[in-house]
Order: C-alpha cells, then structure tokens, then sequence
C-alpha cells in the first residue's frame, strides 16, 4: 500500500526531506512555501511577477533520478556576471514554462512530467504574498529575506494580503493524506509560513491524517535563537491551534566537533530537547544529522524513521 504523504515546508529542508521519502512506497505531494523574495527568485519575482520558482525547482529535483541529465541541467547556475548572473537555468526555466503554459501550477505540472519525479509538487498557494514578521520589540519587518536576518527574537508572522487563499490542490491533498509532515527547515519563513493561508489550518483540522513535525537540529541567528524544542512547538501552536502535532523527530545525535565550533561562532547552537509541556506529542529522539561539514538533516535516517514510525501506527 503507497500512503499518501504530505511534506510542508520549503528552503533546503523539505527537498532534503524528499529526497529520502522517495525510496519508500509513499505517494508524495511536497506543498511549497511561496514567500520567497530573495536571491534569483526574488529577481524573477520583482520583474516578471511570477511565484518565486528556487524552492519548487528543488523539490521538483530532488524528487526526480537526480543524475539524470535534466535534474542537472535544472540545477545549473549561470556565473556571476552579465545579465543572468546567479539564475539558474531551472529558474528559468519554470518561468518561462508558466508563460507558455498558462499559469505557474500547470508549469510545475510540466516540468514534473519533463523530469520523470516521483510525487507532486504544489505551491501552497498561487497568490501573490509577502511575509512580515513582528519582533519581540514591537518592531516590523517586511519581506522574508529581511526577516531571516533580523538579530531580534520573532513574536509573531503573517501574510498580506492576509486574506490569500490556498491552492485548492493543497487542501484537497491534505484532506485525502494519511500523514502530513511539517519541516525541516526555517521555522517561521519555511514551515510556518504556509500555516498562514486562508483553508490550510481548516483543512488540517479536518483531515485524519498524523501530523509529524521535524525539528531543525540547530538554532537560528534571526529566527529561533536559543529556542529549544518546547519553543519550536509552540510557535507551530501559536500560528495555528494546540494539540496540531501528533508526534515530532528531534535531533540526538552528536554533532562534530569542528562544525559544532563553526556554528556556534554565528550564535548557532544544537536545539535542545526540552518536552515537559506537551505530553500527548510523541518525541522521537535519533540520531538523525548528516556526516558532513554541516550539520544538516541525513535524508535516509529521517526517511527511514518516518517509514517504520508510519508502520508502527498503522500496525495498531
């Protein structure tokens, strides 16, 4: 039996994420954060008016045979001079594919079909949407580029316009899913973000599926410096509705330690797992970071975790 999973988010993490799912007998639908304004989407966004394509182009990648010459070809960057310095041809792509195709949800579409991938990719929603963030201070800031490099703590984030709908594909995919997964990634600008729109927090209260948080294994200058996972959970809460979260994968695993000594000269420190709060959330604690030079999420460990957690509920 494929099960039908939801992965919420954006940034690196979710197609991180995606990557792993994939080996599994899931039926995927990545549901992408569409707020991003920085950086080659930005650009395309300012002067062309389209959703920014980066996070969509990754998903769409890392769900297709990544060695295959068109994931390659997605993911070239032209050089950092001349008219398109710092696009990438998939950028490109994507938005030249909406034109011709007759909107930007049946350009992914196509381009889904073009790489062959596994699963569905979705923007959460094809409005046109900026992020604003209001600080601890009482201080505002709009754009989420902006947002990610404020040093002050964020007390709260919404949308405008406010009102901006979900993508009726989203909500139906949330209906129908058995598991819905939210993260990794920025808390507020990739996971929390798309808990903002208009039907997403309706629909999550109606479906039956599990819902599986991925805690980030560091803290983040801007966004969630010194939170611990308590503070990651309320904040979901807080943006949406207590009792969201049936269960949530958090880092155990030791970090080396010369790239926990890197990030902790940015202010970036290992989250530490603190549940004391919330009882009826299931804390999944494993060794879930990636032997690198960052300490980023291992996609075969969180892929793996989520297909034996996914047995054990469905075994009871």
């Amino acid at each position: 039996m494929n099960y039908k999973i939801v992965a919420i988010g954006g940034g690196s993490g979710l197609s991180t994420l995606l990557r792993g799912l994939k080996k599994y007998p899931f039926d995927i639908t990545a549901v992408v954060a569409v707020s991003d304004d920085g950086g080659s989407s930005g650009k395309l966004r300012t002067e062309l008016g389209v959703l920014p394509p980066g996070d969509i182009r990754n998903c769409l990648v890392a769900l297709s045979e990544e060695e295959s010459l068109m994931a390659k070809l997605f993911q070239y960057r032209f050089p950092k001079k001349g008219s398109l310095s710092n696009h990438s041809f998939g950028n490109l792509f994507l938005t030249a594919l909406s034109e011709v195709s007759g909107g930007f949800d049946k350009a992914i579409a196509n381009a889904g079909d073009v790489l062959a991938i596994k699963g569905k990719v979705l923007p959460v929603s094809l409005e046109n949407v900026s992020l604003k963030a209001t600080l601890i201070d009482g201080k505002q800031i709009k754009g989420e580029s902006r947002i990610s490099k404020s040093k002050n703590a964020i007390k709260q984030v919404e949308i405008y316009p406010k009102n901006a709908k979900v993508s009726g594909k989203v909500a139906d995919s949330i209906m129908q899913a058995d598991f819905i997964i939210l993260g990794p990634g920025s808390l507020y600008t990739s996971v929390i973000v798309n808990l903002l729109f208009d039907g997403v927090i309706a629909a999550l209260k109606k479906t039956k599926a599990k819902k599986i948080y991925i805690c980030n294994i560091m803290t983040q200058i801007g966004e969630t410096a010194n939170f611990n996972l308590t503070d990651h959970i309320a904040a979901i809460e807080q943006h949406s509705y207590k009792g969201i979260l049936d269960a949530v994968l958090v880092n155990a695993g030791k970090i080396a330690a010369p790239v926990a000594k890197r990030y902790a000269r940015e202010f970036s420190l290992p989250v530490e797992i603190d549940t004391n709060r919330y009882k009826n959330v299931k804390i999944i604690r494993k060794d879930f970071v990636s032997h690198t030079q960052y300490a980023h999420h291992d996609f075969e460990k969180l892929a793996k975790t989520i297909f034996s957690l996914i047995g054990e509920d469905k075994r009871k």
